[in-house]
């Protein structure tokens, strides 16, 4: 019996691996789904048939969304994951829907009723002028009475702050365990950096990915004010991330996952 061949990738990027992410992070993508749909009958003021998800990454929400009989499309930064989402519609029979694009200057062709992103990737926006340009960006994108759904992590005032989190996944004889924590935080520059260690296990190859992840900092206030300059939306929910559509919450001092509701005037 051999040792599996360890592989140990500093800088890397688990996004480079679709797969592998789709399996840590896609467990439950069924519920986001109907937690989506159920945001779109309830909050959007049209009929939602045309969606869009910037910083798509695999593509693992539209594929299903796209299943239920939605027009879907999104985009990303990274070209591995594009091409896999885009990949897996092929083999679906279904048209490619991803593209490459930045999403603080993303630009549409037609309007869409409806645009998501829950997974923290709005906090990658390094500063508050790309935030409130991605804002713009996506209200030009939405038809009136459309939903813009953006979830995040808050900076809470009070309480334990939530600092490392990790995720694991099985699927057969491959594993995947993936933590990320806080490096450093820096509440004046409102920057926290932190490291995602990901293992990836087989019967006979490990793959160690780690990198750094930058985000951008919010408080309930910052965060209201940053809505409040993009004056196209009304914030008309707010839920936490169990996604119970019949359970909003209200945010105080201690909350730190929150999901936005936005709804374009």
């Amino acid at each position: 019996m051999t040792d599996a061949c360890v592989t140990s990738i500093a800088g890397g990027h688990l996004y480079d691996y679709p797969q592998y992410y789709d399996l840590v992070f896609g467990v439950g993508t069924s519920g986001e789904c109907d937690f989506l749909q159920g945001c779109f009958d309830l909050h959007a003021r049209r009929r939602v048939k045309r969606v869009f998800e910037p910083a798509c990454g695999s593509g693992r929400l539209l594929i299903k969304l796209a299943q239920r009989g939605l027009d879907v499309s999104g985009c990303d930064l990274n070209r591995p994951s594009v091409d896999y989402c885009n990949r897996r519609f092929k083999r679906r029979g279904l048209r490619p829907a991803a593209f490459v694009a930045d999403i603080a200057t993303i630009s549409l062709p037609l309007k869409v009723d409806a645009a998501f992103n829950l997974l923290s990737s709005f906090q990658l926006l390094p500063n508050e002028h790309e935030a409130e340009r991605h804002l713009a960006a996506m209200a030009r994108s939405l038809a009136r009475g459309g939903l813009y759904i953006v979830g995040l992590h808050l900076m809470p005032s009070e309480g334990r702050r939530i600092s490392a989190e990790r995720w694991t996944a099985t699927r057969g004889r491959l594993s995947v365990c993936c933590r990320i924590w806080t490096r450093q935080l820096h509440r004046r520059r409102r920057q926290e950096r932190c490291v995602m260690l990901s293992e990836i296990k087989t019967p006979g190859t490990r793959l160690r990915i780690e990198e750094e992840l930058r985000f951008r900092t919010y408080s309930a206030l910052q965060l209201q004010r940053l809505f409040r300059k993009v004056r196209e939306f009304d914030a008309v929910a707010i839920y936490d991330f169990t996604y119970d559509l019949f359970d909003p919450i209200s945010v105080g001092p201690e909350t730190q996952d929150v999901v936005y509701v936005l709804r374009r005037r």
